[in-house]
């Protein structure tokens, strides 16, 4: 992706949050010069991957299939062994009308994916094989507290307030209805390094073109732009 297309993503991104009075951290808008000059205070930041994260997946068509996330807090993967500390995390995702992330699972994270306002999010859900492939069994799922019985490939949808829990080895695929949606995550500890199961091979994040300067850092800038900055613990 070129960096001017990335840039303006955040741009709308923000507008688009803001206009659902949804306010985001005071890093969200450091500039490249802010990251610069932090020290070490700022660590937990850019180790856990925090900030910014917008992909097309690789494949060069973000408006079909691509997605705009903002992670808003994030523990450590190593806390999930002893059950102490920050255990959780929590991401904003704008989910364009008829934009795809594609089907994926998780091995260790359980997530809520919960409709802040916009459209309709639309879930397409599947257990999966052993091997990784598609199930054909019926799947049983929570949304908002109601256990639900549904049949394989069973397509969900999700109005303001709406939400639904995804466990581990649940396939989903997700786009917005009726215009772009505001989204929020709450999950376990979220690493995007060995925790992403895609159906079909595909890239977690975006090579930039850098055609001019980023207005704000994505979480894959940090090692460039930051001081301290070192290999992410979750996150980016």
């Amino acid at each position: 992706m070129k960096r001017s297309r990335v840039n303006a993503i955040i741009r709308e991104a923000d507008a688009f949050i803001k206009a659902h009075q949804f306010y985001l951290p005071p890093f969200a808008y450091w500039t490249p010069d802010d990251w610069r000059s932090k020290d070490e205070s700022v660590r937990e930041i850019a180790e856990r991957g925090l900030g910014w994260d917008i992909t097309d997946f690789g494949q060069g068509r973000y408006d079909e299939l691509g997605l705009c996330l903002f992670t808003i807090r994030n523990g450590d993967p190593a806390n999930l062994k002893t059950g102490r500390g920050k255990i959780y995390a929590e991401k904003l995702l704008i989910v364009g009308e008829n934009q795809i992330t594609p089907f994926h699972f998780h091995w260790v994270k359980t997530e809520d994916i919960i409709n802040r306002g916009g459209g309709t999010l639309m879930i397409q859900l599947y257990n999966s094989t052993p091997d990784g492939g598609l199930a054909d069994t019926d799947i049983t799922v929570s949304t908002d507290g109601m256990v639900r019985h549904l049949p394989a490939g069973a397509v969900v949808a999700l109005g303001h307030g709406e939400s639904i829990t995804l466990p581990t080895g649940l396939y989903h695929k997700f786009w917005g209805e009726g215009g772009t949606v505001l989204v929020t995550e709450v999950s376990m500890v979220n690493d995007d390094h060995t925790d992403n199961r895609f159906l079909d091979p595909i890239g977690r994040f975006s090579e930039i073109e850098e055609d001019e300067p980023p207005l704000h850092l994505l979480v894959g800038d940090y090692i460039r732009y930051y001081p301290y900055a070192a290999v992410p613990k979750g996150g980016y």
